[in-house]
């Protein structure tokens, strides 16, 4: 079964774009305007892996069958989100159903791209959206514990043991932190999967930077590593504009450019 990952961020921070160079497509709609991506686009893309093919020849395959991950472009996140602003419970469903999130967060000055906030602070972006969906995870833990610690109370172990998990998550959210931020215990790293919390999802920061600091990063996203670091979570620095416009070359073309 694929991987799931969802790409979340504001209107207009370059996640459709940042989906078509997965992808190697133009099948998401790329506009200036919020909510240019209502439904959902899905696009399913093969793993590169060289020691495959290594492997084949050793064992004598006659097919290679890749690893795959499911590419989610979810509609752009609003402030309010947890209350049903934008597009609300849909965009969260859509979230809760992935495995993983890549945050994609604004590294880039256009101003023919306007910004949902009206100002570039990809950290600011990024507390839009966590603060969003740990208020989520409150409404939905806050609902569910209170039958908990009544079965707990009865001497249910399963019970206890999951209430155990629901405090450790809750101590994380209203510190203002994401549930990906407690440190589990050894051996409950199932029943914490199974909180189906989206705070507690791995996370990658996307930092969508320009064409002239693909290379090394801009001090946007230098912020944004530093964020990542805090809130056990991974950073990459990529261009989505041109990243998207070499996935339509062809590979000659790919890499004659690149050169």
């Amino acid at each position: 079964m694929a991987l799931k990952v969802a790409i979340v961020g504001l209107p207009n921070v370059g996640k459709s774009t940042l989906f078509n160079a997965l992808t190697q497509t133009a099948a998401a709609q790329a506009a200036n305007y919020p909510f240019c991506t209502i439904e959902p686009n899905v696009g399913d893309v093969a793993v590169p892996e060289p020691r495959l093919d290594a492997l084949a020849e050793i064992a004598g395959s006659r097919e290679i069958i890749p690893a795959r991950i499911n590419f989610v472009d979810v509609a752009g996140l609003v402030r309010g989100a947890a209350q049903g602003e934008g597009l609300g419970n849909q965009f969260l469903a859509n979230i809760r159903d992935c495995d993983a999130i890549a945050f994609v967060s604004r590294c880039f000055v256009n101003d023919d791209i306007t910004h949902v906030e009206g100002r570039i602070d990809p950290i600011s972006d990024l507390d839009i959206i966590e603060t969003e969906l740990m208020l989520a995870d409150l409404e939905s833990l806050e609902k569910r514990v209170v039958n908990l610690e009544k079965r707990a109370k009865t001497g249910d172990k399963e019970s206890a043991a999951t209430l155990g998990l629901m405090n450790l998550a809750l101590a994380q959210l209203r510190e203002g932190r994401p549930a990906r931020a407690a440190a589990v215990p050894t051996g409950d790293e199932k029943g914490w999967r199974m909180l189906q919390l989206l705070t507690a999802k791995p996370a990658l920061y996307v930092c969508n930077v320009d064409e002239g600091s693909a290379a090394g990063g801009n001090a946007f996203s230098g912020q944004v590593a530093e964020r990542a670091a805090r809130d056990n979570a991974k950073s990459v620095v990529i261009s989505a504009q041109i990243e998207s416009e070499i996935a339509l070359l062809d590979r000659e073309e790919r890499t004659e450019f690149l050169e």
